[in-house]
């Protein structure tokens, strides 16, 4: 691959919104730039934060699991949760950061999202709000409907789940190293020592995912990844296992409802 990911065992450390955000307004907007291959080492907010790529591509991680974020699209990672960032393409970053007490009904888990035309919009008035505003003003207008709109956010299936089982994390770690490997559940269930039905039980109960479904899933973030650093359809096809571009295309599609070329555009 055209990058390399860098070491994740740094500390989680607490980061309130960047340094020059107010601490005393409830919601706050603010854009950054980060280059190709710039990690945001762990941490945590104390608000809820709506983090959108404007445009590149963001890997998020966090201990429940891992989010592509392509452009256009953002992630909701709640108050409290600690998360690490990496950067795969040029991220023009727009991020909204609200204090739970302001609104005790927002999301309490972490979620990829699709931003409509209007949040987009909204988002960008959010970050030309300077100082106090009244409720009946037009920040205040805007930042109220700029709530309304974080209830109707279309969750999208951009997320890995990460198991905690030890025999489960050697399956999921080597699949994500190598997103091509056919082995399969007897292959695995053999490698370590286990019936079959135990290794799908726990993929059940820990992931709520069928082997095949999670390797699958791997795959398409991998697959996307590579796809936004402008690799061919037919070279990601290929290193993700699949006999043609078509399969890889059908399977992208009944994803994410578009093609790869539509969904990157």
């Amino acid at each position: 691959m055209p990058y390399r990911k860098k070491d994740t065992s740094c500390a989680i450390r607490e980061s309130a919104p960047w340094n020059e955000v107010p601490g005393h307004r409830p919601v706050t907007c603010r854009v950054k730039d980060y280059p190709a291959g710039t990690r945001v080492s762990p941490h945590r907010h104390r608000r809820h934060q709506l983090v959108y790529a404007m445009s590149g591509l963001m890997v998020v991680r966090s201990e429940v699991g891992r989010w592509v974020v392509p452009s256009t699209r953002a992630i909701w990672m709640p108050a409290g949760m600690a998360h690490a960032v990496d950067c795969i393409a040029d991220v023009h970053m727009r991020s909204l950061y609200i204090d739970p007490a302001f609104a005790p009904q927002l999301a309490t888990e972490a979620f990829a999202v699709q931003v409509a035309p209007l949040l987009r919009e909204l988002l960008h008035a959010a970050t030309l709000i300077e100082g106090e505003h009244h409720d009946d003003s037009r920040d205040g207008r805007v930042v109220r409907l700029l709530l309304d709109e974080l209830h109707r956010m279309d969750v999208l299936p951009l997320h890995l789940p990460t198991p905690t089982d030890p025999r489960l994390q050697r399956i999921c770690q080597h699949i994500q190293k190598h997103p091509g490997d056919e082995a399969t559940l007897q292959d695995w269930a053999e490698a370590l020592a286990v019936d079959v039905k135990t290794i799908q039980r726990h993929f059940a109960s820990e992931l709520g995912m069928t082997f095949g479904q999670w390797r699958q899933q791997a795959r398409l973030l991998a697959a996307m990844e590579r796809l936004a650093v402008g690799e061919k359809v037919i070279d990601v096809a290929l290193a993700m296992g699949y006999d043609s571009p078509s399969a890889f295309t059908s399977m992208f599609k009944r994803q994410l409802g578009q093609t790869p070329a539509a969904f990157f555009r």
